[in-house]
């Protein structure tokens, strides 16, 4: 996995305040004898462990062993390379998620290429065509034409029963080593971090399986064979680029809301409300005579948005609580269209629910006055506000 070499490094917006996270994949240049390994079919498959590997507790009355789930899995896991003007080249990873041909991977991986080539593990290498990418959230659904019966998709899971501690592997092509497996455990969940677009990608899973550049698009499997994510950033903790035991990926969850949309519009239209917004914690509550103890508090409004044109107030008045920073005096949300509010990530998903032109109802406190409003969302802007 690795940040693209013409660009900066991208950084977390974690729950944990997380430092500089890499990318995993694209944009790493790999001319003539690349340092890291050949791409010319000469590589050898590696198993990779490490002390804080579970590779022997993956196997469970209801699981699979390593060696099991390599061997059911790996044959669906592609070896993505990039070309494009310029003579730049990228590598990265993938996995087969039909028999209609199309392939699964990170926006990152693909991004700005002229020429898409996949590899299986037969050594057959062909020409991939891009069907549409979702920059929001960092993946990018590719097809080849294949025989039906060639081709070995991996199921996915649902992310949302996934739990802290479970077993995973993660299969990819680090540094261009074809195939590679790595053991772990599900480290933590609902992780934030930023996509190439800027955006925040919620519901992250984060693991200890060891994942590095050219693991990208690759996919984080459970121990029952079914892909729970795609291995999409890492956390070097200023350590240099490599892994050290903190890796993300993008929830299965996200990956088939995506796919869904790519193949039927070849893109993702996404809703915008307009509103940059701080959870309320009891401190602040407490400290200001706030007329909830949950809910988003509402520090700016982005002009011209939806929220914005509804009448969605923003604070004008900045304080700091227990070390932290506020802009009191705008509108309080505690509930979109019913379902109560107090975190961002509750607020994104009702929202990424609609697309622009949809109407949603924002219920708010203005002072102590409780207020429905009525919000037309629009498209998001060029770049990305909160």
């Amino acid at each position: 996995m690795v940040t693209p070499s013409t660009s900066p490094q991208r950084h977390l917006t974690s729950i944990a305040a997380l430092a500089v996270a890499a990318l995993l994949g694209g944009g790493v240049a790999i001319g003539g004898a690349w340092a890291f390994g050949a791409l010319d079919g000469s590589t050898t498959t590696v198993v990779e462990r490490t002390t804080s590997q579970l590779s022997t507790a993956v196997a469970s009355r209801t699981g699979l062993s390593v060696q099991e789930l390599y061997e059911r899995s790996a044959p669906a896991v592609v070896q993505v390379t990039t070309a494009s003007s310029g003579e730049r080249r990228a590598l990265g990873s993938g996995f087969v998620f039909d028999r209609d041909g199309h392939i699964v991977t990170n926006f990152h991986v693909v991004e700005g290429a002229d020429q898409i080539q996949v590899s299986f593990s037969n050594r057959e290498t062909v020409e991939a065509r891009l069907v549409g990418s979702d920059p929001a959230t960092d993946l990018a659904l590719l097809q080849v034409d294949l025989p039906a019966g060639s081709l070995k998709p991996l199921a996915l899971a649902d992310s949302d029963g996934v739990k802290v501690g479970e077993p995973v592997v993660a299969i990819g092509n680090p540094f261009g080593l074809e195939r590679t497996i790595t053991a772990g455990i599900v480290s933590a969940l609902q992780r934030a971090v930023t996509s190439p677009s800027g955006n925040a990608i919620d519901h992250v899973i984060q693991t200890d399986a060891p994942i590095n550049h050219g693991n990208s698009g690759g996919p984080l499997i459970d121990a029952r064979g079914r892909v729970i994510g795609v291995n999409s950033q890492i956390e070097t903790g200023g350590a240099g680029d490599g892994n050290v035991g903190i890796g993300f990926a993008v929830p299965s969850n996200t990956v088939s809301f995506v796919v869904a949309r790519l193949l039927a519009e070849g893109t993702v239209e996404r809703a915008f409300l307009g509103v940059a917004a701080r959870p309320i914690e009891p401190e602040l509550a407490r400290a200001h005579d706030l007329p909830v103890r949950d809910g988003l508090l509402v520090e700016r409004v982005t002009e011209g948005s939806g929220a914005a044109k509804a009448g969605l107030e923003g604070g004008d008045t900045p304080v700091v609580v227990a070390g932290e920073s506020y802009t009191l005096g705008g509108d309080v949300i505690v509930a979109i269209d019913g379902k109560r509010v107090s975190t961002i990530a509750d607020l994104r998903d009702v929202v990424s629910s609609h697309t622009p032109g949809d109407t949603v109802l924002l219920e708010i406190y203005r002072g102590d006055e409780r207020r429905t409003l009525t919000v037309t969302l629009g498209a998001p802007p060029e770049t990305p506000t909160s």
